[in-house]
């Protein structure tokens, strides 16, 4: 999809940018967002001030979590404000710094999103090297996606060699990276599940999923139980609901789940029923996790350093949607709460 909206940004002294585009989220949804929700708009482009470096983005993420930050409710990170650019992962190119380990021409990973220039502490920022890898990949792969699978089912779910594992949303960013280094670990069986037969034929042509389903063909139980006949060792919930229910049905004595995300609850305006079968987990004595990426942050340079080596030798498959132009922006945000994603969505800004 090409951006239709026109670039307006004006360079300033000595190529300094006076203005740049902005998505600003302007009215918070009920259920599922609509376009006008957000707005597209104009702003002044400051100058780095001390400890700051002044970014071009040139891919930005588009995650789930934003989804939760679009509600004016209390949870680990503050709402999205109204009226004001939103934030998310973007990885770009330095065009000023006044702050010590940066200069121009060096690409940053920060956290300033939904803008095409962002005045970044340096702080807060991270240095990449896109010889080493595709840029886009350190919001993928290398970044908080990858970060995720690999803290929460190595460190979280205490995933051992020889266990079954299932996978909810396994052909999402974080899910494909889950089933794809379980098995890299030595799983004794990897099952995911997907929302079309396309996303499931790559889990298992691709991926390596020993099996995979598609959830809109048939209860989520009876598919899991064929797909996994023997039980599982370890759950990965990235959707929450009927997935839950039927993760707790087939899961062995002292199974382990860590608990990403809820993404079929992210837009519902009612309680879902599912899961019904919490009195399982005082029998079966499992246990259930929460994870947030930003702690485990001590794993990140063993992350690096091995899922970096799978992705050199080939023996981890990355897949990304692309979307190309800033402008077009909330239109790959709203995909990839439909599903329209396979591994992860990216945003290409111009240039």
């Amino acid at each position: 999809m090409a951006d239709q909206t026109p670039r307006t940004d004006r360079p300033g002294p000595a190529g300094h940018p006076e203005t740049g585009r902005e998505w600003h989220l302007v009215a918070r949804p009920r259920g599922f967002p609509s376009p006008e929700d957000f707005a597209l708009r104009e702003a002044p482009v400051p100058a780095p001030g001390p400890g700051q470096i002044l970014v071009r983005n040139r891919f930005l993420s588009v995650d789930p979590y934003m989804r939760g930050r679009m509600n004016d409710a209390k949870s680990y990170v503050p709402p999205f404000r109204l009226d004001a650019p939103m934030e998310g992962g973007a990885v770009g190119e330095v065009l000023a710094s006044e702050a010590d380990g940066f200069a121009p021409g060096d690409h940053a990973l920060h956290g300033l999103g939904w803008r095409e220039y962002a005045v970044v502490d340096a702080a807060k920022a991270a240095p990449v090297d896109p010889a080493a890898a595709p840029l886009s990949a350190y919001l993928g792969v290398l970044g908080m996606p990858g970060l995720t699978a690999y803290a929460g089912l190595l460190e979280v779910a205490s995933f051992r060699e020889g266990d079954a594992v299932f996978v909810s949303g396994a052909a999402g960013a974080v899910g494909g990276l889950v089933g794809q280094i379980a098995r890299l670990k030595g799983a004794s069986r990897v099952v995911g599940s997907a929302g079309s037969d396309e996303k499931v034929r790559a889990l298992t042509e691709e991926y390596g999923f020993h099996a995979a389903f598609n959830y809109k063909n048939g209860p989520v139980t009876e598919q899991l139980h064929r797909a996994a006949p023997d039980g599982i060792d370890v759950y990965f919930d990235n959707v929450g609901g009927d997935h839950l229910e039927a993760a707790i049905d087939a899961l062995h004595v002292h199974g382990r789940v860590t608990v990403c995300g809820m993404i079929s609850q992210y837009n519902a305006t009612e309680p879902t029923a599912a899961p019904r079968n919490l009195a399982q987990i005082i029998g079966k004595r499992l246990r259930v996790q929460g994870m947030l990426v930003q702690d485990h942050q001590d794993l990140r340079a063993r992350f690096l350093e091995e899922v970096g080596g799978w992705l050199r030798s080939g023996e981890l498959v990355s897949r990304e949607t692309v979307v190309d132009g800033f402008g077009n922006a909330v239109d790959a945000f709203l995909g990839m709460l439909r599903g329209e994603n396979t591994g992860k969505m990216v945003v290409a800004l111009d240039g």
